[in-house]
Protein backbone atom coordinates (compact mmCIF):
# COMPACT_ATOMS: atom_id res chain seq x y z
CA UNK A 1 0.00 0.00 0.00
CA UNK A 2 1.53 3.22 -0.92
CA UNK A 3 1.56 6.75 1.20
CA UNK A 4 -1.52 7.93 -1.45
CA UNK A 5 -3.35 4.70 -0.74
CA UNK A 6 -2.99 5.36 3.00
CA UNK A 7 -4.13 9.14 2.60
CA UNK A 8 -7.16 7.83 0.43
CA UNK A 9 -8.08 5.32 3.44
CA UNK A 10 -7.49 7.96 6.12
CA UNK A 11 -10.00 9.72 4.51
CA UNK A 12 -12.62 7.28 3.56
CA UNK A 13 -12.40 6.41 7.54
CA UNK A 14 -12.41 10.19 8.47
CA UNK A 15 -15.62 10.73 6.50
CA UNK A 16 -17.06 7.32 8.26
CA UNK A 17 -16.73 8.95 12.03
CA UNK A 18 -17.82 11.99 10.66
CA UNK A 19 -21.12 10.92 8.97
CA UNK A 20 -21.61 9.48 12.79
CA UNK A 21 -20.60 6.14 12.99
CA UNK A 22 -21.32 4.31 16.02
CA UNK A 23 -18.66 2.96 17.18
CA UNK A 24 -18.11 0.87 21.07
CA UNK A 25 -16.31 3.47 22.79
CA UNK A 26 -16.99 1.14 26.14
CA UNK A 27 -16.00 -0.77 28.07
CA UNK A 28 -12.25 0.29 28.02
CA UNK A 29 -10.42 -2.62 28.27
CA UNK A 30 -9.24 -2.21 32.06
CA UNK A 31 -6.77 -5.57 31.75
CA UNK A 32 -4.65 -7.56 29.89
CA UNK A 33 -7.41 -9.48 29.86
CA UNK A 34 -10.09 -7.55 28.60
CA UNK A 35 -7.31 -6.36 26.20
CA UNK A 36 -6.79 -9.82 24.95
CA UNK A 37 -10.39 -10.87 24.46
CA UNK A 38 -10.99 -7.95 22.19
CA UNK A 39 -7.82 -8.36 19.71
CA UNK A 40 -9.42 -11.75 19.29
CA UNK A 41 -12.89 -10.66 18.40
CA UNK A 42 -10.94 -7.97 16.40
CA UNK A 43 -9.09 -11.19 14.73
CA UNK A 44 -12.20 -13.44 14.23
CA UNK A 45 -13.57 -10.42 11.34
CA UNK A 46 -12.67 -10.98 8.28
CA UNK A 47 -9.33 -8.77 7.37
CA UNK A 48 -11.47 -6.52 4.80
CA UNK A 49 -14.19 -5.69 7.37
CA UNK A 50 -13.14 -1.91 7.77
CA UNK A 51 -16.22 -1.17 9.57
CA UNK A 52 -16.44 -3.74 11.84
CA UNK A 53 -12.98 -2.75 12.86
CA UNK A 54 -13.87 0.49 13.34
CA UNK A 55 -16.65 -0.29 15.53
CA UNK A 56 -15.56 -3.20 17.41
CA UNK A 57 -12.16 -1.01 18.24
CA UNK A 58 -14.32 1.91 19.67
CA UNK A 59 -12.86 4.79 17.11
CA UNK A 60 -13.46 8.70 16.99
CA UNK A 61 -12.65 11.16 15.07
CA UNK A 62 -11.72 13.31 18.23
CA UNK A 63 -9.47 12.90 21.55
CA UNK A 64 -11.71 11.27 24.05
CA UNK A 65 -12.17 10.89 27.46
CA UNK A 66 -11.35 13.47 30.51
CA UNK A 67 -7.71 13.10 29.33
CA UNK A 68 -8.65 13.78 25.66
CA UNK A 69 -6.46 10.61 24.71
CA UNK A 70 -5.48 10.32 20.95
CA UNK A 71 -4.12 8.53 18.73
CA UNK A 72 -0.73 10.43 18.43
CA UNK A 73 0.21 9.51 22.30
CA UNK A 74 -0.93 5.73 21.83
CA UNK A 75 2.34 3.16 21.78
CA UNK A 76 0.80 1.64 18.60
CA UNK A 77 1.08 5.47 16.61
CA UNK A 78 3.47 6.06 13.70
CA UNK A 79 4.10 9.58 13.72
CA UNK A 80 5.72 9.71 10.56
CA UNK A 81 3.31 7.43 8.35
CA UNK A 82 -0.40 8.36 10.48
CA UNK A 83 -0.94 4.72 10.86
CA UNK A 84 -1.83 2.37 13.63
CA UNK A 85 0.93 -0.27 13.87
CA UNK A 86 -1.73 -2.59 16.04
CA UNK A 87 -1.40 -5.95 14.17
CA UNK A 88 -4.93 -6.19 14.58
CA UNK A 89 -6.23 -2.65 13.16
CA UNK A 90 -3.43 -2.00 11.13
CA UNK A 91 -4.95 1.48 9.74
CA UNK A 92 -4.05 4.53 8.59
CA UNK A 93 -5.62 7.16 11.42
CA UNK A 94 -5.09 11.01 11.94
CA UNK A 95 -3.35 11.97 15.15
CA UNK A 96 -6.08 13.38 17.56
CA UNK A 97 -8.61 10.30 16.90
CA UNK A 98 -8.79 7.38 19.21
CA UNK A 99 -9.62 3.78 19.84
CA UNK A 100 -10.16 1.69 22.89
CA UNK A 101 -6.95 -0.03 22.15
CA UNK A 102 -5.29 2.70 22.82
CA UNK A 103 -1.84 2.54 25.22
CA UNK A 104 0.62 4.09 26.39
Amino acid sequence: MSIHDDDQLRERIGRMLAQGLKTQTEPFPETEREFSQLLDELNRLPADDLEGKLVLSGFTDTPYGEDRMRCQECMYYLVHRKWCDLPELAVPVGPDWWCRLWRI
